[in-house]
């Protein structure tokens, strides 16, 4: 199996769109009301703080990387 770097930009989108997705099937199943409008915050803010969690870790590894070939 190929190896890929862990990306948790992508996994902090995942989990909010997939928490809406959630609120949408149950509400589809019955079991609560969603109300049509709460898509609008849990993609935002998901999409927003996916943004932030990227842009940490892409300078996390930026400044990882650079300490580390100084070794």
């Amino acid at each position: 199996m190929l190896r890929h770097e862990f990306q948790p930009g992508k996994l902090v989108a995942g989990l909010f769109l997939t928490a809406t997705a959630v609120a949408f099937a149950g509400d589809a199943g019955g079991l609560w009301e969603t109300p049509w409008f709460a898509v609008v915050p849990l993609v935002v803010g998901g999409l927003c703080l996916a943004g932030v969690t990227a842009a940490l870790a892409r300078g996390i590894r930026r400044r990882g990387g650079a300490e580390g070939g100084q070794r």
